[in-house]
C-alpha cells in the first residue's frame, strides 16, 4: 500500500504536477459586502470543487494558496477561467469547465471574496 502511494505521488511530481493539494483549514475573515454576495455564489457555483471556504475538495483545488496569489493568478485570469474554463496546469483535477451561468459581476464578486479570505490567510 505504502509502496503504491509513494508511486503514485512520485509519477505525479516527475510528470511535472505538484500532487493534489489537501484542503486545509482556513481563517474567514468578516467579509466586505461584495465579498458576501460572492460567498454566496461561490457557495451556489464553485465549492463542490473548490470548497465552501475556497479549501479544496477531491474534486478541486485549494483557492487559499500561494500559486493563486494575485501576482501569479491575478483577477483577469480568474474572469478567463470562469467565462472559458482552463487547461489542468497546477494541479491533477484535470480541465474546468467553463461556467456559463456565473454572470461577470457574480465572477467579480466571487473573486473579491476569494481574494478577502486570502488577505486573511497571508496570501497577498
Amino acid at each position: 500500500m505504502i509502496i503504491v502511494a509513494a508511486a503514485t505521488a512520485a509519477a505525479s511530481w516527475s510528470a511535472g504536477s505538484p500532487p493534489r493539494a489537501e484542503a486545509i483549514e482556513v481563517r474567514m475573515p468578516k467579509l466586505s459586502t461584495v465579498a458576501q454576495v460572492g460567498q454566496w455564489s461561490f457557495f451556489n457555483n464553485c465549492a463542490q470543487y473548490h470548497g465552501v471556504e475556497a479549501n479544496g475538495t477531491d474534486k478541486g483545488p485549494l483557492l487559499i494558496h500561494k500559486i493563486y496569489e494575485p501576482n501569479h493568478h491575478g483577477d483577469t485570469a480568474f474572469l478567463l477561467a470562469i467565462a472559458r474554463g482552463t487547461r489542468q496546469h497546477h494541479w491533477n483535477f484535470g480541465d474546468m469547465v467553463p461556467q456559463p451561468k456565473v454572470r461577470r459581476m457574480e465572477a467579480e464578486a466571487i473573486i473579491k471574496f476569494v481574494r478577502e479570505v486570502q488577505r486573511a490567510n497571508g496570501i497577498e
